[in-house]
Order: structure tokens, then C-alpha cells, then sequence
């Protein structure tokens, strides 16, 4: 017998404003192109953006570098433009403070995390002093995230096990979780909202939320993903995580967790068998989750709700090139009023290309739609007078 509720579940289409997101590749006049992206296995973006700068980490001779260009010097990059250059190892992660455009921080295979201020109009010489040398760890740096809240707080995170979070003004560590919190090599650190928590997934196969003040563990999930891969976790809406990992076969997969009850996951979704890490980025204001692959040619999207089965797929992005990194523009750079609701900046063996992410207007659609309808009146009523002219020429 056939399932009649299964049935009719499946017919019925889920009511979203975001159900036909598109995504829009920039013209190559819009790109930036001829930059020598980082050739790094690090798992990281390798791309930072905000209204006014695009920081990319480029291959460099003789240490570590990063390109930093104003957003609408787009094209051909001159090969002798001035980076950023005073690591003396290869730049792992690049992060904009969030409170000042101009403003740059960077972890480094040299143990170091340096934070830079880049003038307005970008940079015309080689720029090798930052503002601040922040010196604590023991091991490269792999990933540096501003506190989304307060002013001058940064944290960075090491090979070495270790966390530090950063009073940038005096240059002073202010909390460390040493490895006692994280025996293993940290993959993914993430800042809530807030900045009251922040969630980590480590080596050793589990996800943790953090209280950095007190430096304790609020909630534990060991094994999100039974895969051995590296797990990415990163706080949404309504105190969830999502975390991306790897099945025991290999699959990669998406789950969202409730962190009040991490025993099982809200939702658990097989994607599909490919190698590269997924990483997440979270919209808090449309609750849309993209999941950008590295060495992939596609960006997934999903919708997060607060009903079962909460995380429900959208549409993806495709494209023929795989990405080597991936950048993410935050919302007061976008041009809102062409609908638009994310941008991602990816990288490319040789080029940067800005990505849209669109809901196309209701209005629009309608106005289409409508000329649609006119044009085929027009055609009717022409064709009408073609077979009359026809008689008339018989008839004669």
C-alpha cells in the first residue's frame, strides 16, 4: 500500500523567499585577474573582503605575502604591485577587523600574527611594518578571527594546540586555552554573535563550545562526523552549530546540533563523495548557510529554520573552474538595492571573481511575464493580418 502522508509530504512545496536564490559570476572587466593565488594545502580561505579592500595571500619568494587591492581596482594586476610583506614564512589566514575597514590581521607559518593598517586608496609601496607583532605561540598560526563586538580583540589559534585571544592595543595576550582544552591540532574556530562563546572542532574528533573568559567547556560532542577528515563547526541561529565533516565512507556531509542537546543532530545530510574540506558561511539575516568546497566548482546553499527538518536544502551554485579559496563580503558591502544577498570573491589558480548571490524581485518576474504576454498578443494579431493579406492576394 502506498504511504498517502509520504506522498502528499513529498508534493507539497516549502514556502521560501529564498527558494530561488541565483548566483551571478562577475564580467572578467569586473574580476581581478593575473594574481598568483597561494599554492598552501592549508585549509583556510585564503581571501578576506570588505567594503573597501580585497586581501588575497599570493605565492612569494623568500617568505610570506599577501595582496591587499581597493574593491573596484579590478582587472589586469600589474605583477610589480606592492603586498604586504613582513612574515618571513608563508601567511596561513588573513582576517579584516570588522570595526575598521582598514585594518588587517594575519597568522603565519613564522609563528607570529602581525596586524596591519592599510591606507585608504590601498597601498603604494611594499608595506613590511604592522602596526603590532603579537608573539605567543610556539608553532605556525593557522587562524586569526576578530571578536565580532568589542573593539581591539583578536584571536588566533596555533599549531601548537594553543588559543589566544589578543588585546591588540597593548599587544598582551589577555586568555589563553592551552592544550588542556585541545590536544590536537585546532581546525575551525568560530566566534558566537555575541562574542560570549566561541566554538572549536579539534583533531581529536570532537566539537567544543568555549566560555573564553573562564576558560571552560560548556558543551562537548565527540564524534559529530564519523570520518577521520578535518570537521568544520560554526554557530547559526537560536544557539545552533553546524558542523561539515565526513562519513566513515568518505561522504561529506552537513549536521546541525542544538547545543543544549548535542547527543544526536537536528539534521544529518549526506552530500556527495568529494575529498575537499567544506567551509561554512553563515547569513544571520536571511539564516542561509553556503558550503564553499576547496577544489570544488560549486557553492551549496540552505536554508536554517526553526521547525523540523531545519535545515533544508536550497539550490547551488555552479561553475566550471574549481575554487582554490573562497572570500566573503559582510552586508553593509553589498548593493542591496539589486537584491543582492551575499557575495563571495573566489579564487582562482591565476584570478579573483566576485560571485552575486540574488533573489530575483517578484516584481521583475511579474513585469516579464506580463511583456511575455503582450508579445505573444502582438504575434497573434500579426499573424491574423498576414492570413488576410494571404485571402486577398488569392482572391485577386
Amino acid at each position: 500500500m502506498w504511504d498517502l502522508d509520504l506522498w502528499m509530504s513529498r508534493q507539497v512545496v516549502r514556502s521560501s523567499k529564498f527558494r530561488h536564490v541565483f548566483g551571478q559570476p562577475a564580467k572578467a572587466d569586473q574580476c581581478y585577474e593575473d594574481v598568483r593565488v597561494s599554492q598552501n594545502t592549508w585549509d583556510s580561505g585564503f581571501c578576506a573582503v570588505n567594503p573597501k579592500f580585497v586581501a588575497l595571500i599570493c605565492e612569494a619568494s623568500g617568505g610570506g605575502a599577501f595582496l591587499v587591492l581597493p574593491l573596484g581596482k579590478t582587472g589586469r594586476v600589474d605583477k610589480n604591485v606592492p603586498m604586504v610583506c613582513g612574515h618571513t614564512a608563508p601567511v596561513l589566514d588573513i582576517a579584516w577587523c570588522p570595526h575598521n575597514d582598514n585594518v588587517i590581521a594575519s597568522g603565519s607559518e613564522d609563528c607570529s600574527v602581525m596586524v596591519w593598517e592599510i591606507p585608504d586608496g590601498g597601498l603604494t609601496l611594499p608595506l613590511r611594518e604592522p602596526v603590532v607583532t603579537l608573539e605567543g605561540h610556539t608553532k605556525r598560526v593557522g587562524i586569526v578571527a576578530w571578536h565580532p563586538t568589542a573593539q581591539n580583540v583578536l584571536l588566533s589559534a596555533g599549531c601548537d594546540n594553543v588559543i589566544l585571544v589578543w588585546d591588540v592595543g597593548t599587544g598582551a595576550a589577555v586568555l589563553t586555552l592551552g592544550s588542556d582544552v585541545h590536544p590536537d591540532t585546532i581546525y575551525s574556530v568560530d566566534w558566537s554573535r555575541d562574542g560570549a562563546l566561541i566554538c572549536t572542532s579539534c583533531r581529536d574528533k570532537r566539537v567544543r563550545i568555549i566560555e573564553p573568559r573562564k576558560g571552560t567547556i560548556v558543551a562537548e560532542k565527540d564524534r559529530p562526523h564519523e570520518g577521520t577528515r578535518p570537521v568544520r563547526a560554526v554557530f547559526v541561529s537560536d544557539g545552533k552549530i553546524l558542523t561539515t565533516g565526513f562519513s566513515r565512507m568518505s561522504e561529506r556531509q552537513v549536521a546541525l546540533w542544538d547545543t543544549k542537546h548535542l547527543e544526536e543532530p537536528l539534521s544529518l545530510q549526506e552530500l556527495d563523495t568529494s575529498s575537499g574540506v567544506l567551509l561554512p558561511f553563515f547569513d544571520p539575516d536571511t539564516n542561509i548557510v553556503y558550503l564553499c568546497g576547496k577544489g570544488d566548482s560549486s557553492i551549496r546553499y540552505f536554508e536554517i529554520t526553526s521547525e523540523a527538518p531545519f535545515l533544508h536544502y536550497l539550490s547551488m551554485f555552479s561553475s566550471k573552474e574549481s575554487q582554490r579559496g573562497m572570500g566573503y563580503m559582510p552586508k553593509r558591502g553589498l548593493e542591496v538595492n539589486k537584491c543582492e544577498i551575499a557575495r563571495f570573491y573566489k579564487l582562482h589558480e591565476r584570478k579573483c571573481e566576485p560571485i552575486a548571490m540574488t533573489v530575483p524581485r517578484k516584481d521583475a518576474i511579474s513585469q516579464l511575464e506580463e511583456e511575455m504576454r503582450k508579445l505573444q498578443a502582438t504575434v497573434q494579431e500579426l499573424q491574423k493580418r498576414l492570413d488576410r493579406l494571404e485571402e486577398t492576394v488569392q482572391a485577386k
